[in-house]
């Protein structure tokens, strides 16, 4: 069953602006190292990267239906690539702990996480499932 969805917008350009304006003071404190890193291996598309990353955590803070309040922190939601090259997400501290309220008991949560950008815009969908336990065969 769904038990969260979340969707955002982010302007590039704003993102690129608070890069110019507060610099490391501003990305340290919005994103993980790993995300850091991959948007520095992407100098020509930095602040869209960012941008991205930005527009997930939204979302993510959305379906989970807190925004940025009850200990859900923007450090604490990370994007990283699955094996297979999908984005998904990396959870830790508040944000972890409200996914955890959230799933009802004995089911396994799964986020789904699309990403996109076509300047200025970058947008993110999260979607958060919640799957029963097998049933026993008798």
């Amino acid at each position: 069953m769904i038990i969260g969805i979340g969707s955002d917008l982010c302007n590039i350009e704003r993102i690129q602006a608070s890069l110019d304006r507060f610099g490391a003071r501003f990305e340290n404190r919005v994103f993980t190292p790993t995300e850091l890193a991959k948007a520095k291996r992407r100098p020509f598309t930095y602040a869209a990267t960012l941008a991205k990353r930005f527009a997930a955590k939204e979302a993510f803070s959305k379906a989970v239906g807190t925004g940025f309040r009850r200990g859900v922190f923007m450090r604490d939601i990370g994007v990283v690539n699955a094996p297979s090259g999908a984005p998904t997400l990396a959870l830790t501290g508040g944000a972890q702990a409200r996914l955890d309220a959230m799933a009802p008991d004995g089911h396994v949560v799964r986020i789904y996480l699309t990403l996109t950008d076509d300047h200025p815009w970058a947008q993110a969908l999260v979607v958060i499932e919640a799957l029963a336990p097998p049933v026993a065969a008798s």
